[in-house]
């Protein structure tokens, strides 16, 4: 049995808790390793670590920095397989989508290569008599990561790629559940170039969690799971005195207009809805078509397309989708569908009964339908996190509008037509942070930044893109006056430069 420990200072050093959590393989269901959770004590010293191994870092230059990060990514492109097919086996996921998990990643790592432009700061000569004013960008010091399950190579590349090359050092706390890809990133980081120390990842529960938002040499946390621990990070870490950057639940629609290209439709709803096992932040778990001609055909559409969906073993070159990441987790999905027909909801297709050959023990279920869902049903309200897609009949454009608008989140949303002012229109007005128009997961590229509204985000600095600069540096401003410039006397009034 594979025994997974921490990565700090530079080297594995093992579980001293002697508490451990069961790494399972999702298509097979099996054990394949456990994993250490750390005591406070254990977070402590990664941040002892990475306290001791920032200031030299951060006295790097930044274009060495960046040097690491192009050896890093020249790294894990050479073991690229590898990683897939490990984080395959831990998450459930198929190669395919491994590979795009660890794509997603390295595009902010690529991004991170160009932090030393971004973090100039700023100057203005002869800002008043005698005076230059400028600005310069500084690391904060220590910062960290909690990561979850659904993306374990991208969202702790997403977090630690542009902290470290802002000469920051990183503890992370990936999810316990696929542990085994953030800690071969440590490994590659290390090999890279980077000083033992900056890149520093805790395995652990709501103990190391709760270590990392009281530490006070943690000067900042990045967070990515469910709205309710989204919200009690937030909320503990700031009153300790951090930034945080916390990113919940979500509930993302997309709006089909009667002009839609019902064929693109149907192929971004069934990739958007079930890709991943519906796993994901961004998936489209709620359809809306406008007008019931629309409706009606979307439906037929979809409900042979839906039962054909192929689920396969993560291993699987050719599967639509794998096994979701543990059985306490199917099973929570599948209560949401049975919790769906008990409030009425029409159940189209129904992949309850789904197993798969050879794999009787894995955590396999197929593509659900429902439609006739309403807002006031808990299958609507809750992000059920699952290979479950809910169709809401709307009148009209406006009150297909009002649908993401009115929902407790806002993360990502959608809308298909041909009709450039209903885009425009749908743009502008919907309460969403992040907008797809005939684009189904609108994840934006690694210059831009990520990030939802309303009870999908707390916090004020998304993801990636210059805000990730923003957040895990702090301005510092110079007003500077040579003695060629200075008049006698004292002043006692604030400076001016009337």
């Amino acid at each position: 049995m594979r025994e997974i420990g921490h990565f700090i200072g530079g080297k594995h050093v093992k579980g001293a808790s002697g508490r451990t959590g069961d790494v399972f393989q999702p298509m097979t269901g099996e054990v394949i390793a456990r994993v250490a959770l750390a005591t406070a004590a254990e977070v402590r010293a990664a941040v002892e670590n990475a306290k001791a191994a920032q200031p030299g870092w951060a006295a790097t230059n930044p274009q060495r920095r960046a040097r690491v990060m192009f050896k890093f990514l020249e790294l894990i492109q050479k073991e690229y397989d590898q990683l897939a097919e490990l984080l395959a086996r831990e998450h459930g996921k198929t190669i395919g989508d491994a590979r795009g998990d660890i794509q997603r990643g390295l595009e902010v790592v690529e991004f991170a290569c160009g932090v030393p432009h971004l973090m100039k700061g700023e100057y203005t000569d002869g800002a008043g008599p005698g005076i230059d004013l400028y600005s310069m960008r500084q690391p904060l010091g220590v910062v960290a990561g909690i990561t979850p399950f659904n993306f374990p190579a991208m969202i702790p590349l997403w977090k630690c790629a542009p902290a470290i090359a802002c000469g920051n050092a990183f503890v992370l706390k990936p999810s316990e559940r696929d542990p085994g890809v953030p800690m071969r990133i440590a490994e590659l980081f290390l090999e890279a170039g980077l000083p033992a120390g900056i890149f520093n990842v805790v395995n652990g529960d709501k103990v190391a969690v709760d270590a990392i938002l009281d530490d006070p040499d943690i000067r900042a946390v990045g967070f990515v799971g469910s709205t309710p621990i989204a919200e009690y990070v937030f909320t503990r870490g700031t009153a300790h005195g951090k930034r945080v950057q916390a990113f919940g639940g979500a509930k993302n629609h997309m709006i089909v207009m009667p002009d839609a290209d019902m064929d693109q439709v149907v192929d971004a709803l069934v990739g958007a809805g079930y890709g991943s096992a519906g796993e994901r932040c961004m998936a489209i778990s709620v359809a809306v078509p406008v007008g019931k001609k629309t409706a009606d055909n979307l439906v037929d559409r979809l409900i042979p397309r839906v039962e054909s969906l192929k689920i396969g073993p993560s291993t699987s070159t050719d599967a639509d989708f794998g096994p979701l990441i543990t059985k306490q987790h199917l099973e929570k999905v599948l209560g949401y569908v049975e919790t769906g027909v008990k409030e009425g909801a029409k159940l189209r297709v129904d992949g309850r009964g789904f197993k798969m050959q050879g794999y009787e023990n894995g955590f396999y279920m197929g593509g659900c339908l429902f439609d006739e869902v309403k807002p006031e049903m808990k299958i609507y309200k809750d992000e059920i996190f699952g290979p479950v897609l809910s169709v809401v009949r709307a009148a009209d454009y406006q009150e297909a509008l009002e649908l993401p608008n009115k929902n407790e989140y806002g993360n990502g949303v959608a809308i298909f037509t041909r009709d450039g002012d209903a885009a425009r229109d749908f743009a502008s007005k919907v309460d969403v942070g992040m907008v797809g128009v005939n684009f189904a997961i609108p994840v934006p590229l690694a210059y831009y930044t990520f990030g939802g509204w309303k009870r999908s985000m707390f916090g004020d600095l998304n993801q990636h893109g210059p805000d990730s600069v923003r957040f895990y540096t702090k301005t510092k401003t110079i007003t500077s006056r040579w003695p060629s410039g200075i008049k006698d006397g004292a002043e006692f009034v604030i400076p001016t430069m009337k």
